[in-house]
């Protein structure tokens, strides 16, 4: 029998033996995670393609705009300015308003002759000099030249970190991304932290919440439907695209995919999640808050959606849905089901019971199934004896939303074309669902791109369906990319084999999560270092060890072996190895050099494999 325990005092020994370490890497933020940052705050941001141009010189004026976005003021510039706030910066100027905002609070100063000079290099003490006066320190708090006090504070207060200038240099805009930056943690003359002062609060670890200020840079939501596009305020053929999650293409977002956006930071977040059944309960009529279907509970997190699931809407108990869901997973929109002629393909994932109401109000129970898919959303219907028909893990097919039947194996092999476009003969339908499965319950979907180059053997297909043309519709794999396992490193491994009675340990963390497994019953013959962990459920079905090669370049997701090409993971593990310890890292911060880099696959690349994690040692 299989047993996983992690006592309470090892659970703590592990936390505080690899959150330790991870928390010290945090605080070495990389270029791209502070542009972030200014982006979500709209203080810097990119062109109309997203681009800083961080090794271009800054401008006065250009400085200035930057200061004014920083501040508490900065939604009080007009679309023009009401004077001429300098000789030289007429209010037609593009910068008037910025600058004219700047002068009346004390922000900024002109030259002695009078002039603004906007379109001047911006040399690094000025910048420091318009920064510190957004911590409250004016030009009476420093004695001595000019200049001399401000930097010596500059350097006091740590706002120097990551800026190559000097005190009378020009300045770049990567110079003014640093400084901006750690502006927002330094503290202000009276002691508070800036970014607190803008509404903003930090971890409990005194660091910026990166996660909280991309959430609230988010706008919308929209669905992914008819002209949405061009609900979007900037333009998406250069825009950062994230689905589910993972960094994507703009083709990748689907119709019915619930959309967030940001212009600031250039980048959309697609979700989609979905839930289709029966609707058994709202939870008022008059401003519903929650919505009940196929015997899940939802939260309602749109407008949209509560009024049309509210008695002024068109949905009521009974009707047959599909939950659209954002990225909280409430229900940002409801759409019907797609009526009697819709048949969906997946697998079964549950069994059970829900209650339900008829036409009268009243309540009853009945047989549930609930499948995942083709599409990757989740399914649930009525459906009598369930548990005496099906089990989990059998592929179904559903018919006008009633007619529950299993569908028969239908193997495939081939190879996957580079372009990901036809498996040996077969061309892929331009909106085909792949749906990756593993166990009983466990699926995941996939895109075409995701499987270019992997070589189909027998075995690896469960399912398919073609077209009227001919061409794959629909395919379920089994375990085909390996994405549905865990990975991460084995930091303990004990094996004891007396006679006849085998017993094991695995110690092992999971991106920082440290979990342990043990068997009185068996030995898996392991070392530590990076492995694969196989899940049943939320119980460990089984471990490996991944295989390793020497990096000699890493270019983002890729990587070179040598002369082999090698695409890493979307969501590789990264780990320096010091004095015989793990600390958790990230792929940006060990590949400027500095770092062997080993990187650990679970198979080849043409059956689905990825590097998966990525071991970084000091030279």
């Amino acid at each position: 029998m299989k047993k996983r325990i992690v006592s309470a005092l090892l659970a703590a020994a592990l936390v505080l033996g690899l959150a330790a370490p991870a928390l010290a890497a945090q605080a070495q933020v990389t270029v791209d995670e502070a542009a972030q940052v200014l982006s979500a705050l709209d203080i810097m941001t990119g062109d109309e393609n997203g681009d800083l141009h961080l090794d271009r010189p800054v401008t006065r004026a250009e400085f200035t705009k930057l200061t004014v976005a920083a501040s508490a003021y900065a939604d009080s510039v007009g679309p023009a300015a009401s004077i001429s706030p300098y000789p030289d910066v007429p209010r037609t100027n593009w910068a008037a308003p910025y600058i004219q905002v700047a002068q009346e609070k004390g922000m900024v100063r002109g030259y002695l002759d009078g002039t603004f000079r906007p379109d001047s290099q911006i040399q690094l003490v000025e910048g420091v000099s318009m920064v510190l006066s957004l911590l409250g320190y004016t030009n009476g708090d420093f004695s001595g030249a000019w200049g001399s006090g401000q930097m010596a504070k500059y350097q006091a207060l740590n706002l120097d970190r990551g800026i190559t200038a000097g005190k009378n240099d020009p300045m770049t805009r990567q110079d003014a991304l640093w400084l901006f930056y750690n502006l927002l943690t330094a503290p202000t003359k009276s002691g508070q932290i800036y970014l607190t002062t803008l509404g903003h609060s930090l971890t409990a670890s005194g660091e910026i919440d990166r996660v909280a200020l991309v959430n609230s840079a988010m706008e919308g939501p929209l669905v992914a439907e008819g002209d949405w596009q061009a609900s979007v305020p900037f333009s998406l053929t250069t825009a950062t695209v994230y689905r589910d999650g993972k960094a994507a293409q703009l083709a990748d977002i689907q119709t019915l995919d619930v959309v967030y956006y940001s212009k600031p930071m250039h980048t959309l977040w697609a979700w989609s999640n979905k839930a289709t059944g029966t609707i058994q309960q709202i939870n008022t009529t008059a401003n519903p808050t929650s919505v009940t279907v196929g015997g899940k509970t939802y939260a309602i997190e749109t407008a949209a959606a509560a009024y049309d699931l509210s008695d002024l809407g068109s949905f009521r108990v009974g009707d047959s849905v599909t939950l659209l869901l954002g990225r909280s997973g409430g229900v940002a929109a409801v759409r019907t089901s797609g009526g009697s002629s819709t048949t969906v393909y997946g697998v079964v994932t549950a069994i059970g019971t829900a209650s339900y109401q008829d036409e009268n109000g009243h309540s009853y129970t009945a047989d549930t199934i609930t499948l995942t898919a083709t599409d990757g959303g989740t399914y649930s219907y009525r459906c009598d004896n369930a548990d005496k028909t099906f089990d989990p893990g059998d592929l179904v097919q559903v018919t006008g939303g009633t007619q529950v039947s299993k569908l028969a194996s239908a193997s495939l092999t081939g190879k996957v074309s580079a372009g990901g476009t036809a498996i040996g003969s077969y061309s892929l339908a331009s909106n085909v669902e792949i749906l990756d499965t593993y166990g009983d319950t466990q699926t995941l979907r996939v895109y075409p791109s995701r499987l270019a180059g992997v070589n189909l053997t027998s075995g690896m297909v469960r399912w398919y369906s073609t077209n009227a043309q001919g061409e794959i519709d629909r395919l379920i794999l089994n375990d085909v990319t390996g994405d549905l396992h865990q990975y991460g490193v084995l930091t303990d491994v004990t094996e004891q084999a007396m006679g006849m009675v085998l017993m094991s340990s695995y110690v092992y963390d999971i991106a920082g999560v440290p979990g342990v497994y043990t068997s009185q019953k068996s030995i898996w013959n392991l070392e530590k270092g990076p492995c694969q962990v196989r899940m049943d459920g939320k119980e460990v079905e089984r471990i490996y060890n991944l295989t390793g090669t020497a990096l000699t370049a890493v270019d983002g997701k890729t990587a070179m072996a040598g002369t082999q090409t090698w695409t890493i993971s979307d969501s590789v593990e990264v780990y320096e190895y010091r004095d015989k310890n793990y600390y958790l890292s990230e792929l940006s911060r060990v590949s400027g050099g500095g770092y062997d880099l080993t990187g650990w696959y679970d198979k080849a690349q043409d059956q689905g494999g990825r590097i998966r994690v990525v071991i970084a040692e000091a030279k």
